[in-house]
């Protein structure tokens, strides 16, 4: 997990020593909306020049298929920059599945590679492109919708392909997308798309992103974030010529989520407390007596870089958060196995065991409103990515 620090966070750790930080994100600090999406970094959603939606003109009780007045946006872009096609079928674990080094880079595989599609071989056929990531809580709410609607159609000539396009780049290691279809019971191919070279074809912005073509291979609607999954689903009956619509389903309701994304990276920490700045080198840090919505502190020996905050001295350490939602999570990792004591409230919950880089759950409830969590970190080696909300 340990990189070279790029050099633009050279000139980053000359400004902090000097008193100076440049919030380079200040124009995307809404990274995640209720029921929304996540940004790559410097795309900022206000801007991004993206078509509108196909709105769709559904009601409950119909038996009618709804009028969607589909878009041209064209023929659609072949695969591109593919580093790995992955089909879903790996065997179980042979080793310690707990561990990080086994989850990562020693899981025992069958039928990893698939042969590699293109646009051309699929026309006639329906085909669905997901942009998704393993650790993005939005796209792991609708991965369930994408992998039914596969098993579902694809017998009527569905194809779904999903891009797997990384945030950060412990996402970007084979084994560990292969682990995530696995987990997320994924049969369709899975093109690994590391170096974005798919994405940019698509213009793509946003995870998730639903991109339908049809079997002429135009692009005719395309999808962003979380949410109207029976008016993908009738857009997807219609172009297979289907005639009855699907019952109305928005997905879960999200509006009680008031706390946006947060990052520990330093190109996008904006929701680090007031009193701490954050530092390359190992720094002690010291909780607050209060923290405003919305922010996060630390305490213990930390450092930062261009991805996440670790604990790098001796531990224990601590994070302490105050948020508005029913749940927390966070993608983390760490060098050996961590288990993490939690408290939200002042009330102590179950204990969370980190290793693999990935999405953990630190508070599941249905209290939504605002909470301070507590997470004590009872050594070092553990890294903090994001702070996501459900």
């Amino acid at each position: 997990m340990k990189k070279i620090i790029p050099y633009i966070l050279i000139v980053v750790a000359l400004l902090i020593a000097g008193g100076i930080y440049i919030d380079s994100t200040s124009k995307t600090a809404d990274n995640l909306k209720p029921g929304g999406y996540r940004q790559p970094k410097k795309i900022n959603l206000a801007d991004s020049g993206k078509p509108a939606q196909a709105k769709l003109k559904t009601g409950q009780g119909e038996t009618q298929m709804p009028k969607i007045d589909f878009n041209k946006y064209g023929a659609a872009p072949n695969f591109t920059g593919i580093s790995h096609w992955l089909n879903g079928t790996v065997a179980e674990c042979h080793f310690d599945c707990n561990s990080r080094i086994s989850s990562e880079k020693h899981i025992q595989q069958q039928s990893l590679n698939s042969d590699p599609l293109t646009i051309e071989q699929l026309k006639g056929k329906v085909v669905l492109i997901d942009f998704w990531t393993y650790s993005c809580i939005n796209c792991i709410r609708t991965l369930p919708y994408v992998t039914k609607w596969y098993d579902t159609y694809q017998d009527q000539g569905l194809v779904v392909v999903g891009v797997h396009t990384p945030e950060f780049a412990f996402e970007k290691v084979t084994d560990n997308v292969a682990t995530a279809i696995k987990r997320f019971k994924i049969n369709y191919p899975v093109a690994q798309d590391n170096d974005y070279a798919t994405w940019q074809a698509y213009n793509n912005h946003y995870w998730p992103a639903e991109y339908l073509i049809d079997k002429n291979g135009q692009i005719v609607y395309e999808h962003f974030g979380e949410g109207n999954y029976d008016h993908t689903e009738d857009a997807i009956r219609i172009l297979l010529g289907m005639d009855k619509p699907v019952a109305k389903d928005n997905g879960k309701d999200l509006s009680g989520i008031r706390s946006p994304e947060m990052y520990f990276e330093l190109p996008r920490l904006t929701n680090l407390a007031p009193e701490q700045t954050p530092s390359l080198s190992p720094k002690p840090y010291t909780l607050p007596p209060k923290l405003e919505l919305n922010k996060f502190a630390l305490e213990g020996n930390w450092c930062f870089d261009s991805e996440k905050a670790s604990l790098c001295g001796p531990g224990p350490g601590k994070i302490k958060l105050h948020f508005s939602s029913g749940k927390v999570f966070m993608v983390a990792a760490a060098d050996k196995p961590i288990t993490l004591k939690i408290k939200v409230d002042g009330s102590a919950q179950p204990d969370v065991a980190v290793q693999m880089s990935d999405l953990y759950t630190l508070f599941d409830s249905n209290q939504y409103n605002e909470h301070e969590i507590e997470i004590t970190i009872p050594e070092a080696g553990f890294e903090a990515f994001t702070f996501t909300f459900g």
